[in-house]
């Protein structure tokens, strides 16, 4: 579609010359001869660029400008004038000019500035855009729940939202803790500034510091140019620090110091770089139980649990698993195209009364794997994972009890033994960590390679190479592990993606 630009002059040779020239670059081209015609017309129409001269006999162009941002608050608008000052176009740029042309024109100088002036327009509409469908995306709405666990989180989320206050959100991998960070941004003054997101545990210990706070070139090894950190890329927005309890213990001291100052220095820096950003927290730790251990600096603790939001395991508001399984089943029925209209009774049954360690994400997961997997209009309990459809055949393959009763009787086999025994204690650890693999190694005193293998042996899958914590398996051969673990012990996983 051709931009629509409007041309106001009470001279008719001007208006003449630039609807010539503009229609012959394939613009829409209106005029108006004075700024109370052009004002008429900026609103009854649409236009995507305003013309108009400084000086007309019928009003002048400094009113109409600042009249016309009244409508058009993204419309650029082009100043022309035979009079050609640096006041006047001080003037009219502090008043929201785009650019300023004099008398006589120069027809390349022309074409330039209405193609920078109409690209700029569309960068601004395309960032308004963006920004409101973020606003959408993470509006209280979003985070979906009708119980009462819930809805107590949409309260505190209301209240909060609006302050600069630090902000701790603690929960189980899996709980949604990066959607509600989000929701807390979008739903601040601050909402217009970045938002930046940062996995405390997924950055070597070796590189946190200039990933945080950047680094001057040369200050190490393969510092080859100046690098801002993340804490500048956030200013006057938010920071979003998840897994905060993997924080190594001298990067606690130096973001304790961050939030005390709202300042810090580069890595091999000696400049005072200034910040206004507001940080919320995240963890799947209780750090109050780390603080004691001394995992977790005591005075950092209090600074980040200014105001805390516990976000309940999906088994605490079973109610709403109907809600978010049918939201999901829409959005991954449209992403595949797919005419799938509803869930079963009979899978919705087998859903409602699985255990999910992954929490939401572990239900998405699920929902997705059904929608790619089902061709029907419904999805049926075939297209659900084995560890859904059959939690049965996920007991411990023996008791301690059995296998000496099988060795009384000649009739133990060690390795099958073993295995049942590794994989028991895999699966303890595994709860115990919350679902985190590399914890989960080093509370059985294994390596993290270790660790894969073994796991990767006894089928306890839902695990990639980029990703630490557990999301829910995807195939029938997994069915076993998942709910070994809920046999054998009663809390939760993990999540990917999700927090």
């Amino acid at each position: 579609m051709n931009a629509r630009i409007l041309v106001v002059d009470d001279e008719l040779s001007v208006r003449e010359f630039f609807e010539i020239l503009l229609s012959k670059e394939g613009y829409d081209v209106v005029t108006a001869l004075d700024g109370k015609d052009a004002l008429r017309l900026i609103r009854e129409q649409t236009f995507d660029l305003i013309i108009t001269d400084l000086q007309m006999k019928n009003g002048d162009g400094m009113t109409l400008l600042r009249e016309s941002k009244k409508f058009l608050t993204d419309v650029p608008v082009i100043m022309i004038t035979a009079f050609a000052t640096t006041d006047t176009a001080v003037e009219a740029m502090k008043a929201g000019a785009f650019d300023y042309l004099s008398k006589p024109f120069k027809i390349e100088e022309i074409k330039v500035i209405l193609k920078k002036a109409l690209m700029t327009k569309n960068i601004v509409a395309e960032n308004h855009a963006l920004k409101s469908e973020l606003r959408d995306k993470y509006d209280f709405a979003s985070l979906l729940g009708e119980s009462e666990a819930i809805a107590t989180v949409f309260q505190l989320l209301k209240k909060i939202s609006p302050t600069r206050t630090n902000v701790l959100i603690v929960g189980e991998s899996g709980t949604g803790k990066e959607l509600v960070a989000r929701a807390i941004h979008f739903n601040s003054p601050r909402k217009d500034g970045p938002i930046v997101t940062v996995n405390c545990g997924a950055i070597p210990e070796t590189l946190i510091e200039s990933e945080l706070f950047g680094h001057e070139k040369g200050s190490f090894t393969g510092a080859t140019a100046t690098k801002p950190g993340l804490f500048e890329a956030a200013n006057k927005g938010s920071i979003f620090l998840d897994e905060i309890g993997e924080l190594p213990l001298p990067m606690q001291v130096k973001l304790l110091r961050v939030i005390q100052e709202r300042s810090f220095h580069r890595v091999g820096g000696t400049e005072s770089i200034e910040v206004d950003v507001r940080l919320i927290a995240a963890t799947n730790r209780n750090l109050e139980e780390e603080v004691k251990k001394g995992n977790f600096r005591e005075d950092l603790f209090y600074r980040l649990n200014v105001i805390q939001i516990p976000l309940p395991p999906l088994r605490d508001r079973k109610q709403d698993i109907p809600l978010l399984a049918e939201h999901f089943l829409r959005k991954y029925a449209k992403e595949t195209a797919k005419d799938i209209r509803r869930i079963s009774k009979e899978a919705m049954d087998l859903l409602m009364a699985y255990t999910y360690y992954g929490n939401v994400r572990e239900l998405e997961n699920i929902i997705e794997r059904s929608v790619a997997l089902e061709t029907g209009q419904a999805v049926q309990p075939d297209s659900l994972p084995g560890n859904v459809l059959h939690p049965e055949q996920n007991a411990p393959k023996f008791s301690l009890q059995e296998a000496d009763q099988k060795f009384q009787q000649g009739q133990l086999a060690l390795d099958v033994l073993v295995d049942s025994f590794e994989k028991e204690w895999l699966l303890k650890a595994l709860e115990r960590s919350h679902g985190s693999r590399s914890r989960a190694a080093r509370l059985l005193g294994i390596s993290s390679r270790s660790m894969r293998y073994r796991l990767k042996k006894h089928g306890i899958g839902g695990y990639d190479d980029e990703d630490d914590t557990l999301i829910g398996m995807d195939e029938a051969s997994e069915s076993g592990s998942r709910q070994n673990l809920n046999t054998l012990t009663k809390t939760t996983g993990a999540e990917k993606g999700s927090r």
